[in-house]
């Protein structure tokens, strides 16, 4: 389990699920519906769900686009990280919120796959906390434009290998929605 003393809990972590980040995701509205069912389900089990929220040129502070999606809703009791740098870790309060909340353990969905997604996962690993990704709850754009594969190959590819991910004294791994467990280790 994890190498941080004293972290027992998991808590979700919803990562930039704003307007302007997935207007144009892949499969977006069974994406986002997947995030709302975790986050209700964790609200119902008392884990904590952590949002994070991105700003930047184009998700400028306040607009619309930097909205979180109007189907998810945090709860005023939830803590909220801004961040600026694609690995929610870097240079924001996330580290000291989930200190506080005595997490270890990290359940993972989001956007975007290629980007927040994969940087703040391998952060977390690197940091001593047990990651997971639940592998139909997170998403990315088209940018085959730029090279990049199809965005089902993206997430594809993110969930194989993600799925085998290991370090010393920590766990990594893949899991469905519906096999979501708060309570144990993927």
């Amino acid at each position: 389990m994890t190498t941080l003393a004293n972290r027992p809990n998991t808590a979700l972590l919803v990562i930039d699920v704003q307007n302007g980040v997935v207007e144009g995701a892949h499969e977006r509205d069974t994406v986002v519906a997947n995030v709302g069912s975790l986050v209700e389900k964790a609200r119902r089990e008392q884990v904590p769900v952590v949002w994070v929220q991105h700003s930047d040129e184009q998700l400028e502070t306040g607009s619309d686009s930097w909205r979180i999606v109007p189907e998810l809703a945090p709860d005023e009791a939830e803590p909220l990280v801004h961040k600026n740098y694609l690995d929610s870790f870097e240079d924001t309060t996330l580290e000291s919120v989930l200190s506080g909340l005595a997490v270890g353990r990290l359940i993972v969905a989001g956007a975007q796959t290629d980007a927040c997604i994969r940087s703040t996962l391998h952060g977390a690993l690197a940091r001593g906390y047990d990651a997971t990704l639940v592998s139909d709850a997170h998403t990315t754009e088209d940018q085959t434009a730029w090279g990049a594969p199809t965005p089902d190959k993206v997430i594809a590819h993110t969930n194989l290998y993600w799925g085998y991910q290991t370090a010393p004294g920590r766990t990594a791994g893949t899991v469905e929605t519906k096999n979501v467990d708060f309570g144990g280790a993927a």
